[in-house]
């Protein structure tokens, strides 16, 4: 590995050093973060809350895996817990060694992927080393980053939208060989070139997260959003709604950022949002009790909704909390407009009163992660400066058991970062220059050392 670190950190603006990265020998095996397949009941019994990833997640060292047609092996310089990270290694809602069982049974090649240990991580900044047979956009000293969507399209339904490919899955949660290791086995339909002016670490931060909101909010596919809409954004300062703030904000609509500190209100103020709602300070309860909601909590919600709007209603509600805010949101969305949920942090069961939906004419939408052409769009606007990373904090990888529980704990803002191969952060900025330029918007969400 120090071979390939030393031909990395060799690399410059100049590109003169890449055609060196094909003759450099592979590792017989790296260290890659993984939960363990005989450990997947270890927390039965256990509320959500109370099962601990820094218990289940482990640093193995693991073999280098075998090179498929169309496939790249990248190391990896940078990565970022997901909250698909927090589900892997609390093994909610089900044990992702499932996912790796069935990808396993569909070919020879996948078969790879069926292992008693799961190498996890969805998000990745590193180098090309290897690409397999067929490969040709794609060559080894290449710098990039990945997507996590990972599709075979042997099927005609995935070829409008590759997310509707039957054998669509998320790489590093149900796939294995993910981002949070020193090397990762991804796809080439994956990569995207690393943005230039941002460090292995900034770079690595966005991929998920940017592309899941571009595609919820902005896509044709997700909520259509337009000059002018107001949208609530649940966990406006999030690694989800961070995105979705600034997606808002960029293109001409009203971010309604509702959060649940000081602190995290005061992010979105840094971001430019204007309009913003303290849950907690404002102590809004949607749920009396375990089983039933309070309609009245929703409805002064979205009197205080309308305070911030001028008096407008949400045209477009940003969901991904889920059971925990689900009728409210239904609830506040205007005549005619859009709910659209791509995920369930607090409960996959949702429940919301239907004559608010069918008699007002508003829709729900789901939406899930994105297609190439999305998170190409999403990183594309990452590398011209106009979004900006969310991170917040740098881990090692030795760490990210840690992370994991920050994240899972909610005591994070933005993105949470892993360095993998980077010896320190700071490294891998091509262009300097348009860094500069946007500076402090990359470092919004940065916290002091110690915090």
């Amino acid at each position: 590995m120090k071979e390939i670190l030393d031909a990395i950190n060799a690399l410059d603006s100049s590109d003169s050093k890449r055609e060196d990265f094909a003759a450099l020998p592979l590792p017989e095996s790296y260290r890659a973060v993984t939960v363990h397949k005989d450990e997947a009941g270890m927390f039965e019994g256990l509320t959500t809350r109370d099962k601990d990833p820094r218990r289940s997640l482990h640093l193995d060292e693991v073999p280098v895996p075998e090179l498929g047609p169309g496939e790249a092996l990248v190391a990896v310089m940078a990565s970022s817990v997901n909250y698909n990270s927090v589900w892997t290694s609390i093994f909610e809602p089900v044990s992702t060694f499932g996912f790796l069982e069935r990808y396993g049974r569909l070919s020879p090649l996948t078969k790879r992927h069926d292992l008693p240990y799961h190498i996890i991580g969805s998000d990745l900044a590193g180098v090309v080393l290897r690409t397999g047979a067929g490969v040709n956009a794609w060559k080894p000293g290449d710098e990039v980053v990945a997507h996590c969507l990972s599709v075979e399209l042997e099927s005609p339904d995935g070829h409008s939208d590759t997310m509707l490919d039957p054998e669509q899955r998320i790489w590093g949660f149900e796939t294995n060989f993910g981002g949070l290791a020193e090397i990762a086995l991804v796809k080439t339909n994956q990569l995207m070139p690393k943005p230039r002016h941002l460090t292995w670490e900034e770079a690595a931060a966005p991929g998920l997260v940017n592309s899941t909101a571009y595609r919820q909010l902005v896509s044709r596919n997700g909520a259509g959003m337009k000059q002018g809409d107001n949208v609530l954004i649940w966990g406006a300062s999030g690694g989800l709604g961070s995105y979705a703030t600034q997606f808002a904000l960029a293109g001409g609509a009203t971010p309604i950022c509702v959060v649940s500190s000081p602190e995290k209100a005061e992010i979105c103020r840094k971001m430019g949002a204007e309009a913003i709602i303290d849950r907690n300070a404002e102590g809004y309860r949607f749920w009396k009790d375990e089983n039933t909601q309070d309609p009245r909590e929703w409805k002064r919600f979205g009197k205080r909704i309308r305070e911030l709007t001028g008096g407008e209603d949400v045209d477009i509600v940003f969901e991904h909390p889920g059971r925990e805010t689900f009728g409210a949101s239904v609830y506040v969305t205007r005549k005619g407009g859009t709910i659209v949920t791509c995920a369930s942090t607090s409960g996959y069961r949702h429940e919301y009163d239907n004559r608010y939906l069918w008699m007002s004419l508003k829709r729900i939408i789901g939406s899930h992660f994105a297609n190439y052409r999305e998170a190409y769009e999403a990183n594309r606007l990452i590398a011209k400066g106009k979004i900006h990373p969310t991170l917040s904090k740098v881990y090692t990888l030795e760490q990210t058991g840690q992370a994991t529980f920050d994240v899972h704990r909610n005591l994070h803002q933005g993105k949470v970062g892993v360095l993998a191969l980077a010896p320190s952060e700071g490294l891998g900025v091509r262009d300097p220059e348009l860094r500069a330029k946007h500076l402090d918007a990359i470092n919004l969400f940065r916290t002091p050392e110690g915090e």
